[in-house]
């Protein structure tokens, strides 16, 4: 159905077949990229590839499912790009814009990526799948499993907010509290997959999630009228969804589908947990685990991403940054946002916000630019913040 020919290595570039399930490259331990045949995907043109379907499956032809009938969509992607008028006239800034991802399906943009995933994990033969999460994406996995008919467990830190174990619950997962962090939970997942034969939908460990993601980029790009942003501000944990944007705008400039513009990319992180921040102004290739993580931005805390590299590698590449902010400043600023404008949104939301605020007083942002602050996520899943 579309233009999928071979998945590669994200560090030594060894390429492995798409029609099997894989995991990370056996021989680096690092993610694995989906790649298209984009010269044939140019040839066709835009036009005759994107379709008219409101949600991030418009963009079929570029994505890996190769059966139409097989994706499991509960009407995932294509949300709103907000102009914050209020918002940025208080902060001097006329074009400033929020992409809210908590109007996705389960409530934040983690559908888009698991949409993704399962869809293809189905295709390729996985029965039963599972996911070490702090919240937002174990909610997305288990709705999307039980769409497809798939056994879902999700291994979650015993301190998750009560609605995202309640949500996993509900959507027929089985549901195993740790006592710990994300990374915990993640060494729990890889031992139920190695005893159980459970296909790990962990981030960046499989090649689809990210695939999912990067529906954001092509949706940004077509809701500018294929005209990138100056700035692009956005909450990292795993940072599936900034690597995932990267990708596409290189995709689509090598589709001729946009010009050499590109965003100055920026990752935000809580001050009790910022690997990213620490090495990217290190200068550091690799981003050293985080220790004692601590924020009650609950996605935030990631004490160590499997995909530090292609962070750093984007923010570099951008001419972007990397920064933190404390738990009060993000609060502050998830409340500001939903009284100039509406949008009730999560505590990783409010961090872009905070960090832009920063940028700002540092000079590093122009009045004149058009920034995307994204908002990952619907408040309502964080009572305990309140």
């Amino acid at each position: 159905m579309g233009y999928l020919t071979h998945l590669e290595c994200s560090l030594c570039g060894k390429e492995y077949e798409a029609d099997k399930l894989h995991r990370m490259c056996p021989d680096c331990a690092r993610p694995l990229l989906a790649r298209y045949d984009l010269e044939s995907a140019r040839a066709m043109g835009r036009d005759a590839l994107i379709t008219d379907e409101p949600t991030m499956w418009r963009y079929r032809a570029l994505l890996p499912v190769q059966d139409e009938s097989g994706e499991v969509s509960l009407g995932e992607g294509f949300t709103p790009l907000l102009h914050a008028r209020r918002l940025g006239e208080e902060l001097g800034l006329p074009h400033l814009y929020i992409k809210d991802e908590g109007l996705n399906p389960t409530g934040s943009f983690k559908a888009r990526g698991l949409a993704v995933a399962v869809s293809r994990a189905r295709e390729l033969g996985a029965g039963e799948i599972v996911i070490p999460s702090a919240g937002n994406a174990a909610g997305a996995m288990a709705a999307y499993a039980a769409k497809a008919g798939l056994a879902a467990h999700v291994f979650m830190p015993g301190d998750v907010p009560i609605p995202f174990r309640l949500e996993c619950q509900a959507l027929g997962a089985e549901v195993t509290l740790v006592d710990g962090l994300i990374t915990d939970c993640g060494r729990e997942a890889r031992k139920g997959a190695e005893e159980h034969g459970w296909f790990d939908v962990s981030t960046l460990k499989e090649p689809y999630r990210l695939e999912g993601k990067k529906t954001m980029g092509y949706e940004l790009a077509e809701q500018f009228g294929w005209e990138l942003p100056d700035v692009i501000i956005y909450p990292t944990g795993g940072g599936t969804g900034l690597i995932g944007m990267w990708k596409a705008f290189g995709e689509m400039a090598e589709m001729g589908w946009i010009g050499p513009h590109r965003p100055r990319m920026v990752t935000v992180q809580a001050a009790g947990c910022a690997p990213i921040p620490r090495a990217f102004d290190a200068g550091e290739e690799f981003a050293a685990p985080w220790e004692g993580a601590r924020t009650v931005a609950a996605g935030l805390r990631v004490p160590a991403a499997v995909g530090d590299f292609l962070i750093l590698r984007a923010l570099r590449e951008s001419k972007g940054t990397a920064v933190s902010v404390s738990d009060e400043a993000l609060v502050e600023a998830q409340m500001r946002i939903g009284r100039l404008e509406g949008i009730f949104a999560c505590p990783e939301g409010g961090a872009t916000l905070a960090a832009l605020e920063a940028l700002l007083a540092q000079g590093w942002v122009s009045p004149d630019e058009r920034v995307v602050l994204f908002n990952t996520g619907t408040g309502l899943k964080y009572p305990d913040v309140f």
